[in-house]
This record gives C-alpha cells, structure tokens and sequence, in this order.
C-alpha cells in the first residue's frame, strides 16, 4: 500500500474519506448494486399493496436487510416495514440520501452475490397483492 502525502490526509479531513462506487451507493441507498436480490422504484413502492416477491425472498433469505427510502411517506412504507418485521429481517429507513435516486426500496445481503436482474419487471406490476378492506362501520365495531 502506498504511503499517504500530506496531502492525501488534508484531503481526508476536508472531504472525508475516499469511497469506492460512491454514484453506485447514492442510487441503491447506500449499498453496493453486487449485492442486492431485489429493489423496487419509489412508483413502485407508493403503490396501493405490496410486491409479493418481496416477502418472498424475506421468506427465502434470513440473512438479508431491508433498506427504504426515508423521503417516501410514512404510509406507503409501513406495509414493507411490517413484512421485515414479520420474518425477522432489519428495515433501516435512509433520509440522508440524494434526492435524485428513483429506488424506493432495497432488500440486500451484507456480501456480494452479482445478480444479474434486481428490478422487478413493468409486466408484474398487476400481481400487486390489495390489502382486504372491509367496509368502515364493520372496522369501527372491530368485525373483520
């Protein structure tokens, strides 16, 4: 390893450290593309219901962390959030992040594992699993 000029460390102090792919990590909030099963659009992520392959490979992949977007509603990522809670996994929810990102949600490993296709297709967007409403005086008696 090189040794470091004084220059390098009045770069460090001024910039902070160097990052590797720090484009890469501002669009995938915060984590390496490398290592990413799967990650949905913020349009995604605001529609009504949620993504079934997503609990699907919470329910595959124990070892796994849930990281969404900060800067979407509370609301539209209360189910997702639910769902990590539900098969153990940690949702970490990211507000420090560019605002130029299109990802929502990233459900990733802590280790590489190069897969080739992250996004869940437009075609599938029609399998969105809708919530069950029932009628709202059924809701306020509690009668499900």
């Amino acid at each position: 390893m090189a040794r470091k000029s004084v220059e390098d460390y009045i770069e460090e102090g001024i910039y902070g450290p160097r990052e590797t792919k720090p484009d890469e990590k501002r669009r995938y909030l915060g984590t390496y593309r490398e290592r990413i099963l799967l990650a949905l659009t913020k349009e995604q992520v605001m529609k009504k219901g949620t993504f079934p392959e997503v609990e699907e490979e919470l329910k595959q992949n124990q070892d796994v962390i849930m990281v969404v977007n900060g800067k979407l509603g509370y609301k539209a990522l209360s189910a997702y959030t639910k769902i990590a809670s539900d098969y153990g996994v940690q949702a970490q929810r990211v507000t420090s992040i560019d605002k130029t990102s299109d990802v929502g949600l990233v459900v990733a490993k802590k280790y590489a594992i190069h897969r080739e296709t992250i996004f869940i297709e437009e075609n599938q967007e029609e399998d969105i699993e809708q919530p069950e409403k029932s009628p709202w005086w059924k809701r306020l008696l509690g009668i499900h």
